[in-house]
């Protein structure tokens, strides 16, 4: 089955997408930032991209067109390439988009992030919107990179606070082998400074290249197979998220208040 990718169809289409699926739509968050001097700023979009696809490929789910600027203020101007939103921004946009997927009658609305940088805000988000829309809009989040069995731990083998590490650059050489830079790859590998450490610190104080971890590791299997599990995972979540309901019936919820956020 090909991605169902709403921006492709007409509004009947989309109309008949929804209606088939439970009302279910995929919201992709990824990010426009410095990956180290090896891979390209689009990495977090280019990747979460590519397994909604995939996802959306196997399920029938329909995937909106991802979201390429988001949070990335801790890694600081000092890598050109980065371009952030500011955390109250992102979450409007969240909240915004959200607001026009019930509107247009989606019950089921699932985020699903490849940045770890998105986590905070989109929680926010998430928290204020399941609330607004209360028995009209389900609102969930998922990350990539913790949706498949052994996939966070590959993602953090080499560095707990990692960025462009040896998963991140496995999956770009399984992805988009042609957007490596093969010719720097050997002597991007930095540290990760953070551990042990009480206070939180931007890349820029922890990096000297903004990689942590050890990309030269990297290998274009170790990216298969990640990506295949991440697919995995996210195609199991989809179907599930199709038909679940609140596990309290209505006549537990419904009837509060409305609480608006705009």
């Amino acid at each position: 089955m090909d991605a169902v990718i709403i921006e492709n169809f007409a509004w009947p289409e989309i109309e008949k997408l929804r209606d088939e699926n439970g009302g279910l739509l995929m919201l992709p968050m990824g990010a426009t930032e410095q990956h180290g001097p090896h891979l390209p700023v689009g990495m977090d979009t280019l990747l979460v991209e590519k397994v909604c696809a995939a996802a959306s490929g196997r399920t029938g789910a329909p995937v909106m067109s991802a979201l390429r600027y988001t949070v990335s203020q801790g890694h600081t101007p000092k890598w050109p390439g980065t371009f952030s939103l500011t955390h109250g921004t992102f979450i409007t946009a969240l909240h915004e988009l959200a607001s026009w997927a019930a509107a247009t009658g989606w019950k089921r609305l699932l985020l699903v992030n490849s940045h770890f940088g998105n986590d905070a805000a989109a929680r926010v988000a998430v928290d204020q919107i399941r609330l607004e829309f209360l028995g009209r809009l389900q609102i969930g989040l998922v990350h990539v990179f913790e949706t498949g069995s052994g996939v966070w731990d590959a993602y953090t083998s080499d560095a707990d606070d990692l960025h462009a590490n040896r998963a991140e650059t496995s999956l770009m050489l399984y992805l988009y082998p042609d957007l490596v830079r093969m010719d720097r790859l050997a002597g991007s590998d930095d540290e990760d400074r953070t551990r042990n450490t009480v206070f939180s610190y931007p890349v820029a104080q922890t990096s000297l290249n903004g990689v942590t971890g050890k990309p030269s590791a990297a290998t274009a299997e170790e990216g298969s197979e990640l990506f295949e599990k991440m697919v995995d995972g996210l195609s199991d979540l989809l179907v599930k998220a199709r038909t679940e309901n609140p596990p309290l019936p209505e006549s537990e919820w419904t009837g509060l208040p409305q609480v608006k956020y705009s």
